[in-house]
């Protein structure tokens, strides 16, 4: 019998409250599917507990168990999910893997534009309407005048692809405006031409000292102050297990995307997952085991690239995002940076994440910017935030590293 549309993804609710919701996915295989499965659930707010991963290199049959908000759109989540999923015809009574005939096109883009009254949360706010709307922040320009107000250019796509509609961008301007009550002005949303997107380019200057720190690809001896990593994370390697297979045992602390994370790292490599297990421990210490093998199918028996990519898994774990407050002139400015995947994708909620941060802190936003670079051979999505220190920066800066980088980590 053939898999049927609706039994690709599978969600089982949780028989008790507190514990994990059953996410099943039984579908054709593809290299980096792991990583798409799992940045859907991390877009959706949800933390995977425990995952299983079997694939037979055509097919395969993955469960996560994830926990979450009582709010989370389970139906949505679902078909989301599905999207990633290799193509399935059960034509005859036969499953069968159909390729995409072409790569599917860029997603358009539109400006976002509003004024609006400024006050503290602001950009937290509007960017959780935006997330709660599936309406994914490309680039942002943020800036406040002399008088209290806030121009607000926003570069989204939809991945409902409706914006374009009246009723989408209305819909869209409502929701702020419930949100945001009487501070919001005015609200108009329009396709992106490529003249706006270009005089809308992020400056390409960073700080020597970001670009030569931040953005290393080596273990550092330190980081920032205030910021704590995990105490220690092992990645091991070993070929004598398996006639077939490379074993990447993997321990560590968890947090939030960490399985992402893993994903994200072998989908760059174009390595396979064959069979996978992850479970976290007492106090938050994650095991993860690994059967891998290359493109061609092979075990890794190369030790250079046995080096290259334990490296890397362990340098990702232990610093998955970078995080630094600034000097900017006479002013300080908060900086994040995530790698991006090789396919374009970034890691999400960042900026989500990270506004909440300041405003738990009780700090405003005076100017912010998102923008790619490439530094080194790896592109960065980089997120720029000028803080508005008022009559004085009432939190330290070392405070501020802190908090954004123990809510990007879900340490909060």
């Amino acid at each position: 019998m053939g898999i049927l549309y609706d039994d690709v993804v599978l969600i089982r609710p949780s028989e008790r409250e507190g514990d994990p919701n059953v996410i099943t996915v039984n579908c054709p295989d593809k290299t980096g599917l792991g990583c798409d499965l799992c940045r859907i659930i991390l877009f959706f707010g949800l933390s995977i507990v425990r995952g299983d991963v079997s694939t037979d290199g055509k097919w395969c049959y993955i469960v996560f168990w994830v926990v979450g908000k009582s709010t989370t759109r389970w139906s949505l989540l679902k078909k989301r999910l599905v999207e990633v999923c290799p193509s399935c015809s059960s034509a005859s009574g036969i499953s069968f893997f159909r390729p995409d005939p072409q790569p599917p096109k860029p997603p358009d883009v539109f400006l976002l534009k509003f004024c609006c009254y400024d006050r503290r949360g602001l950009l937290h706010d509007v960017t959780g309407v935006l997330c709660e709307l599936e309406l994914t922040i490309k680039k942002v320009k943020v800036s406040t005048t002399p008088d209290g107000k806030v121009m607000d250019l926003f570069f989204i796509t939809d991945t409902r692809e409706l914006l374009h509609t009246k009723k989408r961008q209305e819909d869209t301007c409502s929701r702020l405006k419930d949100v945001l009550g009487d501070v919001i002005l005015t609200c108009d949303i329009a396709m992106a031409g490529p003249e706006i997107t270009a005089c809308s380019q992020t400056s390409s200057f960073l700080p020597s000292a970001i670009t030569e720190d931040t953005f290393s690809l080596e273990m550092p001896n330190k980081l920032p102050s205030g910021i704590v990593t995990s105490d220690s994370v092992s990645v091991t390697m070993d070929n004598s297990l398996s006639p077939a297979h490379t074993l990447v045992q993997i321990v560590c602390k968890d947090h939030k995307g960490l399985l992402y994370d893993i994903m994200r790292t072998l989908k760059d490599y174009n390595i396979q997952i064959s069979y996978g297990r992850f479970s976290i421990k007492e106090r938050g210490n994650c095991e993860i085991d690994l059967f891998i093998v290359q493109a061609d199918g092979k075990k890794i028996v190369d030790p250079s690239k046995q080096n290259a990519v334990s490296s890397r898994l362990r340098m990702e774990l232990f610093r998955p995002l970078r995080v630094a407050v600034v000097a900017r002139g006479p002013d300080m400015e908060l900086l994040v940076a995530n790698p991006v995947e090789l396919s374009g994708k970034g890691r999400p909620l960042v900026f989500y994440d990270m506004t909440l941060a300041l405003k738990m802190l009780n700090t405003c936003i005076f100017l912010a910017e998102i923008g790619r670079h490439i530094i080194g051979d790896r592109e960065w999505e980089v997120y720029r935030v000028l803080l508005d220190e008022g009559d004085g920066l009432s939190v330290p800066r070392d405070k501020i590293a802190e908090g954004v980088w123990k809510m990007l980590m879900g340490w909060e």
